[in-house]
Order: C-alpha cells, then sequence, then structure tokens
C-alpha cells in the first residue's frame, strides 16, 4: 500500500521502510552518537532514521540511490537542515573523502548488502563503528564461528577487521512493505589497522576466497584448484601443522593469517 504523497517502493531496489520508532530508537542509542559526530546513512529512503540522526549527531551524510526518495526528502531540508542529502549510489560514492571518525548508521539495502559491507570495512579506518540493519542471514554470517555452514569468507574477513556483535532482530512488521526475509542490527567496531600492509591483506583475502571456493573439497585441494603451487601448500600446511584434510570452514580468522604469512 502507498501513502499519498510519498514514492511507492520499488521492489528491484528492495525497498521496505523502516516504520517502527521504537527501532529506530534502539538503532540511534546503538551507535552512541554525539553532537560532534558526523554521520554517513546509506539508503534514508522516507527518512524516519536520518531524522532521528540528525537530532543527536553534528553532521549526516545520506546517500540515497533513487532520485524520487533524495527529490521526497529534499522537500524536507527544513526539517533536516544537518543532513547533506546526496543522490548516489553508495557503491560508487568516494567515501574515502568523509571525515575520519565518520560513523555509519544505516538499513542497508539488502541486495547490495554484502559488496557494501567490503567496500565499508576497506574504509574502516575512516569508520571505527558502524551500525547496520541487514537480512539476519548474513547477520548470521558476519558473526559465524569456524565449523558451521554460516561461516565462510564473509565472517573471516569482517572478523578479521572488527570486532562484531548481532545486538538484536528485528520483526518484518517494522517494515512496509514487509520483507520476506528476517532482519538484524549488528555493530561493528573496526580494528585497528597495523597486522597486515594493504597489499599482504589484498593476499590474505585473495587466499580466504580460494580456500572457500570449493566448500566440500580439502583446502589443500581447493588451494590447488585455485591455481596456488601444491608443494607450497604442502610446505605451509605441515609448517603450520594443519592436517591437509580439513576443510576451509573449521580454520580461524588467525589460522587464515597465519596460512598467509607462511604463503607471504
Amino acid at each position: 500500500m502507498s501513502i499519498p504523497g510519498l514514492p511507492p517502493p520499488i521492489k528491484r531496489l528492495g525497498q521496505n521502510f523502516l516504520i517502527d520508532p521504537n527501532i529506530v530508537r534502539k538503532i540511534v542509542a546503538l551507535a552512541e552518537l554525539g553532537p560532534g559526530d558526523h554521520v554517513l546513512e546509506i539508503g534514508p529512503g522516507r527518512g524516519i532514521l536520518a531524522e532521528a540522526l540528525s537530532q543527536v549527531a553534528g553532521h549526516v551524510t545520506a546517500i540515497e540511490l533513487d532520485p524520487r526518495l533524495h527529490a521526497y526528502l529534499k522537500t524536507r531540508q527544513a526539517e533536516l537542515p544537518n543532513v547533506e542529502l546526496v543522490c548516489a549510489d553508495a557503491l560508487a560514492y568516494p567515501v574515502e573523502q568523509l571525515p575520519a571518525g565518520t560513523i555509519v548508521v544505516a538499513n542497508l539495502p539488502y541486495y547490495i548488502s554484502t559488496p557494501l559491507l567490503f567496500r565499508l570495512l576497506d574504509q574502516r579506518g575512516r569508520f571505527p563503528r558502524m551500525v547496520l540493519m541487514l537480512q539476519s542471514e548474513v547477520a548470521d554470517r558476519l558473526v559465524a564461528k569456524p565449523g558451521g555452514s554460516d561461516y565462510g569468507v564473509l565472517s573471516v574477513m569482517a572478523q578479521y577487521a572488527a570486532d562484531i556483535t548481532k545486538s538484536f532482530r528485528v520483526s518484518a512488521q517494522c517494515f512496509r512493505p514487509r520483507p520476506e526475509v528476517a532482519s538484524a542490527v549488528v555493530l561493528l567496531r573496526a580494528k585497528e589497522d597495523g597486522r597486515l600492509s594493504q597489499e599482504a591483506e589484498v593476499a590474505f583475502r585473495a587466499l580466504v576466497k580460494a580456500a572457500f571456493a570449493h566448500r566440500r573439497k580439502t583446502l589443500i585441494n581447493s588451494l590447488r584448484d585455485e591455481g596456488y603451487e601444491l608443494s607450497r601448500i604442502t610446505e605451509a600446511l605441515q609448517r603450520l601443522e594443519i592436517i591437509p584434510t580439513r576443510r576451509a570452514e573449521t580454520l580461524s580468522v588467525e589460522d587464515f593469517l597465519r596460512l598467509a604469512s607462511a604463503f607471504g
């Protein structure tokens, strides 16, 4: 059901608008914002969260892909004097130009949440804290531990970059239209850079992706199939006392870091 005067949701853009003020209050409280804070919001939609953020933060940059919603929010600019409304694709917007210390608070569009997460985590030196509404399945992958089916590339790379807490679930009744998937809010606190150089981090990510590329195969076979030299794999696993028949999902983040170091 559309509301007169408001742009109707577009399904292909994953537009499910948050309508519950209690959830908004919980999100804002979790972000621990103050008047000196700069906030990045992605996908402000109809503005319920942007309005709440504007009341506690010093400045909010709100990036909206849909020009209809951007135009609607512009009509509310007087209510949002410290909100900079940007009509852009968050996957292309130069987030590296935002001030260091910017806090991300967003109901991420679910259809692009994973690439957005990687993009934000790549800039974690700029974003010390992120409060994100995600599809519950993605939230589970973010906090998954080794050994489970949810544990994968996203788990390893996110946990390498941040301390992550799945804070609370959000009922489908809190949105209009109601999404067909469950939702959850997660808090990510960026870890300090320095464990790996930028070049080494690229190699680390490539290794993790290769290890999980063939989930049913052993670690040694998956890495070999992704182009790693068998003798180097065998030598590295022996040195680290990692049994070659183990699968990628049984290795911890620290195991992967040790393995990447051995290959380095």
